[in-house]
């Protein structure tokens, strides 16, 4: 397979909380270096605006549907490098989908869709703790104004509403991209219902970088982990008050270990006194790495719709089973009995119950620990991630080639 010029357009999110996303992305830029393509990157970083306070709010609310300045830096980029394809993966705020309209008509371009925001303007299918899907399902942003859907402002949506409603107007995503790449199959079946024509979303995971040594399962401690932002679609309320109901059993249970931080974490502290829970706050990807790596189980008790979390892949990847919810994508990255477990999303007794069930059964944890890790080397180790990702680019490249001789005859 011949080697690549790609060109990597991403708008940073803010180093104030750490994006998986971001992480993801960095990568793969490493992942298709190392394999001997040529890539240059574009890229904005949120940090820009937010240290303008609300100027910079302002700022980012306008060009959220289109920026004329960051499509024509963009044009010039493309000038000069002559890409042979234009991977997208987040234009939110700075970039906006104009980028788009400056990539010339006979270069593909392709975007990973790590978030569900073409469709639906808070990124979250969440309102008031809770799925919802209206923007999705009825193909309209009406919904997210009438309830304020992003950061819970009717003011803030607006911005993103009419770019979301533009670019469907104006068939964007119809005419201007030629592969989409969904992290899950849950994950495209929304989209597709959104209004994506199906043929053209691929499925590639994240994937971890490296081959980790496996900790010996007899020498890793008694907890569980739990990594992310302490916000209610998390689900960590639910979880804490999950260790309650099992320290009542009066059984020996496991320290839960909940790494991260959030606007949760002083009633989570309140709520966790005395029960065998410790709290780390944020720490850097290595240090978190380490409790996957010696604890006996990962946990995501979430209540939305999760993209990839990257924390799955890292866990499957020292060999750590994963404890999800029955819920979204989660439910199809997660083996029941294979990998891990699953239990029902925001139901501490679920949550409770199927821990104490494989607690009590620790030869069982530890094949789940060898199918996670089986998991990993066969879907999620670099090797795999690049095949997937260049036959996708191989396909799009292809189809474009073939539109682009249609239109000449």
């Amino acid at each position: 397979m011949r080697k690549l010029r790609i060109l990597l357009v991403h708008n940073f999110y803010g180093s104030q909380a750490p994006s998986g996303e971001n992480i993801a992305v960095e990568a793969e830029k490493k992942l298709l270096e190392s394999n001997g393509n040529h890539v240059e990157f574009f890229s904005r970083n949120s940090d820009d605006i937010r240290k303008l306070g609300i100027y910079g709010s302002i700022k980012g609310g306008l060009s959220t549907p289109w920026n004329f300045f960051s499509s024509r830096i963009a044009k010039n980029r493309l000038e000069s490098f002559s890409p042979d394809i234009v991977h997208v993966h987040n234009t939110f705020p700075l970039i906006s989908p104009a980028v788009f309209y400056s990539i010339p008509a006979n270069i593909p371009r392709i975007l990973t869709l790590h978030n569900y925001r073409l469709y639906c303007p808070s990124g979250i299918p969440m309102r008031a703790n809770k799925i919802c899907s209206e923007c999705i399902d009825k193909k309209n942003v009406i919904p997210s104004l009438r309830y304020g859907c992003y950061r819970g402002s009717r003011i803030a949506t607006i911005p993103i509403a009419l770019g979301v409603e533009l670019h469907r107007r104006i068939g964007t995503w119809d005419k201007k991209v030629d592969g989409f790449i969904a992290l899950t199959h849950f994950q495209r079946q929304q989209m597709v219902k959104g209004g994506l024509e199906g043929h053209k979303v691929w499925v590639k995971p994240n994937f971890f970088p490296g081959n980790p040594a496996i900790m010996p399962w007899e020498s890793r401690l008694n907890q569980i982990v739990f990594i992310g932002r302490l916000s209610p679609e998390k689900g960590v309320l639910n979880l804490v008050k999950a260790w309650r109901l099992w320290s009542s059993s009066g059984e020996l249970i496991p320290e839960l270990v909940i790494v991260g931080d959030g606007p949760l974490l002083p009633e989570l502290k309140n709520m966790a006194k005395g029960l065998p829970i410790r709290f780390t706050g944020h720490l850097p990807s290595a240090e978190a790495r380490k409790h996957i790596a010696q604890s006996k189980m990962l946990i995501l008790p979430s209540e939305w719709w999760e993209g990839f979390p990257m924390v799955i892949q890292e866990a499957f990847a020292y060999g750590t089973p994963v404890a999800a919810s029955e819920i979204g994508s989660l439910k199809t990255i997660v083996e029941n009995l294979g990998s891990g477990i699953l239990f029902k999303p925001g139901n501490p007794i679920s949550i409770y119950q199927s821990l104490q069930k494989i607690w009590k059964n620790p030869n069982l944890l530890q094949e789940l620990g060898l199918g996670a890790r089986l998991k990993f080397e066969e879907s999620y180790t670099e090797k795999a991630n690049y095949e997937q990702l260049m036959q996708i680019y191989t396909q799009v490249i292809a189809q474009k080639n073939a539109r682009s001789l249609r239109l000449i005859n």
